[in-house]
């Protein structure tokens, strides 16, 4: 027996564990926080380098070599949140760190706007709730160091103030420049993120409307919802309906003479036509059987009122277009029609490829008149003549043998009654 795939998880279980794409969004802001910082602390030694103040390089050198170390971490463990505090933690202290090595506020040039970084990339990497404990530390940090700043005034030695002036720029203009490129890119990848969900939902709304549709062609809509809230047993009980059979005449003698392809061909065209048909009548159809073509109308009265009337409109029709494609493709094919009204009890069947069907009297009456019809005919019972001959024009009456039922009264629909002007 081969064996089933296993996840990448199980194959490796060292590897870091999946993401989602909000959580990687907040890595990636994250890293991107950590590199302006480390490339911002790069710079700053430089400058100060080359304007020979060769001193307090060992807390960037070092927040540098932690920032780098916990990266490498993150990539290994994918561990958002411990990332997130030790990354915080080095951008929230290193600056404030920074300016007490230097002097003070003024003397540092504002290097400890810098930690202003701590709580906008919590807004961004944790959510605002949680970002709420870094800015109260970083207001925290700066009272404590104008604190400091009052109490130890004068005690610090003469500083150049063309550095502080220079630092003052780099440090407004740099944080600047962080603070509206991190929120920049947070809003585009946001915006993708969104996007990208957008099209998701489109795709899914796309494939539901396709699973209604389909599911449409298969039942009748109320009974279709009543399926998709997972209701069991659906059955109802119609007072009136009006059933039709339609019937191809000699069929089975002419798939003798037929290929299998031509043979599904013919079928395909006639009960297309018949689909085509049903459609613009408003007429349900129910099922095929073989050569049989089974339709009803009266199912949802609120749909089509007059069903009777429906349902003999489109035997009629159904006729005139059969002789159509006799005419048109010269297949040799002829068509009986049986209408009956009455009750009938209708459902779904099965959980497997279900289908919708129909039972009762009525159904097998309708089912007699198609089969005891001769070619050409819609044949009717006493009921639905009843209901139609007033707007309909029938033959005369006669009595026929319908099996399981005796005699019975039944008539063939001729044509509609044109209403005169």
């Amino acid at each position: 027996m081969s064996a089933l795939p296993l996840p990448a998880e199980a194959k490796n279980p060292a590897a870091p564990p999946a993401m989602t794409p909000e959580e990687k969004l907040s890595g990636d802001m994250l890293m991107l926080t950590s590199g302006f910082m480390m490339c911002a602390a790069a710079l700053w030694l430089a400058v100060y380098w080359s304007m020979g103040h060769q001193y307090s390089t060992a807390i960037p050198l070092v927040f540098q070599g932690l920032a780098a170390a916990t990266i490498l971490l993150y990539w290994k463990t994918r561990k958002l949140v411990t990332f997130a505090v030790i990354q915080l933690g080095l951008i929230l202290f290193a600056p404030f760190a920074m300016q007490w090595a230097i002097g003070n506020f003024v003397t540092s040039s504002g290097v400890s706007l810098w930690g202003l970084m701590a709580p906008v990339g919590a807004v961004t990497v944790l959510g605002t709730r949680q970002s709420v404990p870094w800015f109260f530390a970083w207001l925290f940090m700066t009272v404590m160091a104008g604190v400091f700043d009052y109490l130890l005034s004068g005690t610090t030695g003469r500083f150049d103030m063309q550095t502080v002036a220079v630092f003052f720029v780099l440090n407004f203009a740099a944080i600047s420049v962080m603070i509206y490129s991190l929120l920049w890119y947070f809003a585009s990848e946001k915006q993708k993120l969104r996007m990208q969900v957008d099209r998701q939902h489109e795709e899914i709304k796309l494939e539901r409307d396709r699973s209604d549709k389909l599911l449409l062609n298969i039942l009748p809509a109320p009974i279709a919802e009543r399926l998709k809230r997972n209701e069991v047993n659906i059955a109802q009980g119609h007072a009136d309906v009006t059933v039709m059979f339609a019937d191809i005449v000699g069929f089975t003698k002419m798939t003798e003479e037929l290929s299998p392809v031509e043979t599904v061909k013919i079928l395909n065209d006639v009960f297309s036509m018949f689909d085509e048909i049903a459609d613009k009548h408003r007429v349900e159809k129910i099922k095929t059987i073989g050569d049989a073509y089974m339709a009803a109308a009266g199912l949802d009265t609120g749909a089509n009122i007059h069903y009777a009337d429906a349902v003999a409109t489109m035997a009629l029709e159904m006729q005139d277009r059969i002789r159509e494609y006799r005419e048109r493709t010269g297949e040799r094919v002829e068509l009986r029609v049986g209408i009956g009204t009455g009750p009938v009890v209708a459902g779904v069947i099965g959980k497997k490829k279900f289908i919708y069907d129909m039972w009762g009297d009525t159904v097998n009456v309708a089912f007699r008149m198609a089969s005891d019809a001769y070619s050409g005919a819609v044949q009717v019972d006493l009921m639905t003549y009843r209901r139609l001959h007033n707007r309909f024009r029938f033959d005369e009456a006669h009595e026929v043998e319908i099996k399981g039922k005796g005699r019975m009264q039944v008539f063939h629909l001729m044509s509609r009654i044109q209403p005169t002007s």
